[in-house]
């Protein structure tokens, strides 16, 4: 059957008419618009002290050293340059763990009205705490060597007076290993680390070639040649900036489910107690293994073990 067709002009003006129309009803609110606003740029920032420049020993680490309150402001500062770079990356959000010692470490009059900071224990996600899937990188600040590598300053995992050992499905763990694994659970890369030379080699063999700011050489135990704290500054600002510039380089740190916890503690009566429990295997004279469904279940056993005590009051 033959087909009429229409002119192309009478054509032409009605399809101009009906874009003019689609316009107005748009413009008027009538049609739904198409969401234009883009995914916060969400940094996680977890801060130890160990790994901050200046920092070898004792004197600086606690309340009672006489150097803690300056050291409070080394980490203050190496915290506040990593908020800058992730900044100049284009971060909109922040969120920023004070994870060292009583977690009161950092002097929060000096941050940005709009970060928010994670202080004091216990946590179920230790170090890590408030991390979920809409955070788009973490960031690790002075951080320290495991308490199974022969050398770091102040090298240690979770507790210096208690472990000798924490492994994740056979692998020995540093902190940061630990952490990375909390943060891939929710599919978050690490993207970034800072601290002495051996804490930033040892994660790097752990995670992958991650953005790294060595600020300290490690002598030994309680010795270092360190940078000064506004160099340190400088140097970790500018790495935070590229991680984070970069982060779809990095993929998140999955340890595999179930997950195998072993703790070997350095003395002999909290394996005997914690084998008490049904859900704990003793593995050797100081030693157990616990199996958790995931990294959350591992990470507030950990907090479990590391802050319990029978006279705990309030």
């Amino acid at each position: 059957m033959r087909q009429h067709r229409r002119p192309f002009r009478q054509i032409t003006r009605h399809a101009l008419a009906s874009c003019a129309a689609l316009t107005v009803a748009l413009a008027a609110g009538f049609l739904p618009r198409v969401a234009t606003a883009q995914r916060p740029l969400k940094v996680y920032i977890s801060v130890d002290m160990e790994g901050i420049a200046g920092v070898v020993t004792g004197d600086q680490l606690g309340p009672t050293g006489f150097e803690y309150e300056r050291a409070r402001g080394f980490m203050t500062g190496e915290a506040l340059a990593a908020i800058a770079g992730a900044r100049d990356a284009g971060a909109t959000e922040i969120v920023v763990s004070d994870s060292h010692g009583n977690g009161e470490s950092l002097l929060i009059d000096q941050f940005p009205d709009d970060v928010r900071i994670v202080r004091s224990w216990p946590r179920p996600l230790m170090m890590m705490e408030g991390i979920d899937s809409t955070f788009s990188a973490a960031v690790f600040v002075g951080y320290h060597a495991s308490t199974t590598s022969p050398a770091g300053v102040r090298a240690h995992t979770i507790s210096s007076a208690n472990l000798a050992s924490v492994s994740l499905n056979g692998v020995a763990m540093p902190e940061a290993g630990i952490n990375a694994a909390i943060a891939g659970r929710f599919g978050v890369p690490v993207v970034f680390i800072s601290g002495d030379n051996v804490a930033v080699d040892e994660t790097r063999r752990l995670l992958g070639d991650v953005e790294g700011a060595v600020v300290k050489q490690a002598i030994s135990f309680h010795a270092a040649s360190t940078m000064t704290p506004k160099a340190a500054q400088q140097l970790i600002r500018e790495h935070v900036k590229a991680a984070v510039q970069r982060r779809s380089a990095f993929k998140p740190y999955v340890v595999k489910a179930p997950v195998t916890l072993d703790v070997i503690f350095k003395n002999y009566r909290p394996a005997e107690m914690l084998a008490f429990l049904s859900s704990v295997q003793r593995t050797t004279s100081h030693g157990i293994r616990f199996v958790g469904k995931d990294m959350i279940e591992v990470s507030k056993f950990l907090e479990f073990i590391g802050t319990y005590q029978p006279d705990l009051a309030p």
